[in-house]
């Protein structure tokens, strides 16, 4: 399984040619030479100046053949045409890679579990560098804000371009916002990342490598959100524009030529209905057409593009048109093709692991899975981090299920105080999480910053099984029937059906929560289902029990509202109250309308993310956030734990991760494009 979708051009590991032009400096032996304007990178003019040097640039010697597998793409122009005017001059960690190898990983399932693996490759405007406090520039050469934060201005490369080497120019960010992300034939309605204050914000592109963010109020986290987020900011217009009828208007004729219904068909079967950027492509979602398509797979500027997709797996190969260098001039990528295979049953993808079958893997690790993952790290010939985790186990009931009981039930704050106060945190925390877990309540911020009151982080935190049991009593759920367990105020059987997925929470911490509700008279069923069963049942409201990971730092909370407005995350995290949501997104006119507390959340964030951060303002306005979020228990808090992070240790430059994060987008503060592979 492991080589399902290996190329068939198999290239050995070939060395870096010797070049004297350059000195080859890594963040462990930088020569002497001074660091650039951020950390482990340079703009090319800044390294030559820093380094003494005119740089050179050579390439992988297999890419004309990877350039081969991508459909549609021209025979290469010389290396120094394909690169940027100003290529990104990346440091490699601790060594000048070698060219070659395939990095093997393991993902859950198409569009479900694919972020760690897709993290590798990713690329945006900016991103945070590995010490997740600095923002760096990535696709983007520079940026600079006005002064009340109202007018954002990146400067692109000049001469950068896409996996097919067509030209990559402001047009193609204003083509993202302004026909992607607001169409509502594409998203159905705006995520919140792109608007501020749920307002649009328009994009001027003065010239082909300057975008300005116009905003209609401040919002200081929109850097952080590129920095963090899986939706690029940016979209091929050249190639997506054709097929969309604002951009051509023959965009339907050509799409139905090729078999599609119309234009945004087409841009579906390559972009899909959101900006979640791994979703099927034509090779999956329309093989039938493919003999019609120009291209498999939408040109992209990442370090690797898709060139084979199976429900199995997927295989991708280096993008010949990559912006980046190392200190020698090479391009990056250093490993040749990507391998990607689906494994969706956790204890297969252990074993694949334990037996070295996969390079990297953090995502759908859980600390449970740690000790048999440790115990062979030496016959598997891997090494596991253990790092702090930002989100944490977090539990959360339906308020606005379809069984109105229920809904009355679960929406009263005292049975979900009862329901928290009934959890034996320490005993989860010892058997669970081995005792590494730090005891804390969901406070809608991770980490608590110091300007937050600390109460909040050990409310309703003790385990006090008699004071849940009178305040479910209070409530009137009690044992109506005499079978031992509680029941619906109208004697109706209150049965909890506790679904989860490995990768949002472990199957032993579900059955220690529900064995605590059992002593407290709570009836339960457990059930393991796969992410995508669970995603589809909570975003169809029909979960009793919310059960995923959530937390989120202020810096990328600041860019994006999703944790603190119904139904409190994205399709992939943690979401309840879908009614409430509805009755939001459709301003009062369907679903449930929520409580005032809830809009006061709402208007709460749009209101800090408007205001600057430090000031006694903001944070007033936190503080009374996270009385609202955690004293209305809206999401019940567990304890903050460290996970694995597996890496083969024939996988070179890779670094200690300062947490085992989505936050921070997984990998890519760690700068996977310079990984490179030593067998």
């Amino acid at each position: 399984m492991r080589k399902l979708l290996l190329s068939s051009v198999s290239l050995a590991v070939l060395p870096l040619a010797a070049l004297a032009n350059c000195p080859g400096i890594t963040v462990a032996d930088m020569g002497g030479i001074a660091a650039g304007a951020f950390p482990q990178q340079y703009e090319l003019a800044e390294f030559q100046t820093a380094a003494g040097c005119t740089m050179e640039f050579g390439e992988n010697p297999g890419i004309a053949g990877f350039n081969s597998q991508i459909k549609g793409n021209p025979d290469l122009p010389p290396v120094a045409e394909r690169l940027p005017e100003e290529p990104l001059v990346v440091v490699p960690y601790d060594s000048v890679g070698k060219y070659g190898g395939t990095l093997d990983g393991l993902s859950n399932a198409n569009e479900a579990g694919t972020s760690d693996f897709m993290s590798v490759r990713h690329v945006n405007l900016v991103r945070y560098s590995d010490d997740l406090e600095t923002i760096v520039p990535n696709v983007a050469k520079s940026w600079e804000w006005n002064a009340d934060y109202t007018e954002l201005t990146f400067k692109l490369r000049k001469g950068h371009k896409w996996s097919d080497g067509a030209p990559f120019t402001s047009a193609d960010v204003k083509f993202w916002y302004d026909n992607l992300a607001l169409d509502p034939k594409i998203n159905e309605k705006p995520k919140d990342y792109v608007t501020v204050a749920s307002q649009p914000m328009t994009v001027e592109t003065p010239d082909d490598e300057t975008v300005i963010f116009k905003l209609p109020a401040p919002k200081p986290g929109l850097l952080a959100h590129f920095a963090t987020h899986f939706g690029q900011g940016f979209q091929p217009k050249h190639f997506l524009g054709q097929f969309h009828p604002a951009i051509n208007p023959d965009a339907d004729a050509l799409a139905q030529s090729m078999g599609y219904a119309d234009g945004y068909d087409a841009i579906k079967a390559y972009y899909g209905n959101s900006d979640w950027m791994d979703t099927g492509t034509p090779m999956l979602n329309s093989p039938d057409k493919l003999d019609k398509l120009p291209k498999d797979a939408a040109p992209t500027l990442e370090s690797h593009i898709v060139v084979r997709e199976t429900t199995e797996g997927r295989h991708f190969v280096a993008n010949p048109y990559f912006y980046m260098v190392d200190t020698t001039g090479q391009q990056l990528p250093y490993i040749n093709e990507q391998d990607e295979v689906f494994a969706n049953d956790q204890e297969v993808r252990l074993l694949k692991l334990v037996n070295g079958e996969a390079d990297y893997k953090s995502q759908s690790l859980q600390l449970s899975d740690a000790p048999l993952l440790l115990e062979n790290q030496e016959k598997g010939g891997y090494t596991i981090q253990l790092k702090p985790k930002i989100a944490m186990h977090a539990i959360s009931f339906n308020v606005t299920s379809a069984d109105e009981e229920k809904r009355a039930v679960f929406g009263d704050l005292r049975f979900r105080k009862a329901m928290s106060v009934a959890l034996n945190r320490e005993a989860l925390n010892g058997t669970a999480y081995f005792g590494e877990g730090a005891i804390q309540q969901y406070t809608g911020f991770s980490p608590l910053p110091d300007y937050i009151d600390a109460k909040w982080k050990t409310f309703a935190t003790e385990h006090d099984p008699e004071g849940a049991k009178a305040l479910l009593d209070e409530v009137g759920v009690v044992d109506k029937d005499g079978d031992g367990y509680r029941d619906l105020p109208s004697g109706a059987p209150l049965v909890l059906n506790l679904q989860f997925a490995t990768q949002g929470i472990a199957g032993q911490v579900v059955e220690l929560v529900a064995q605590d509700w059992a002593a407290v008279g709570i009836n339960t069923t457990v059930k393991e289902i796969t992410p995508d069963e669970y995603r589809s049942a909570q975003s169809s409201n029909q979960l009793d029990v919310g059960l995923w990971e959530k937390g989120q730092p202020v810096g990328i909370i600041l860019g994006n509202n999703e944790l603190w407005v119904p139904p409190f995350e994205n399709y992939f995290g943690h979401r309840t109250a879908m009614l409430w949501a509805e009755w939001v997104d459709s301003n009062g006119s369907a679903g449930v309308e929520p409580p005032d507390y809830v809009k006061a959340l709402i208007a709460d964030i749009n209101a800090l993310q408007s205001t600057p951060s430090g000031t006694d303002e903001f944070k007033a306005i936190a503080n009374r956030m996270v009385e609202n979020m955690t004293g209305n228990l809206l999401f019940i808090g567990t304890a903050l734990t460290p996970d694995p992070i597996y890496h083969r240790n024939a996988l070179k430059n890779f670094p200690e991760f300062k947490t085992a994060s989505y936050e921070y987008y997984r990998t890519y503060p760690y700068r996977g494009a310079q990984w490179w592979l030593d067998e």
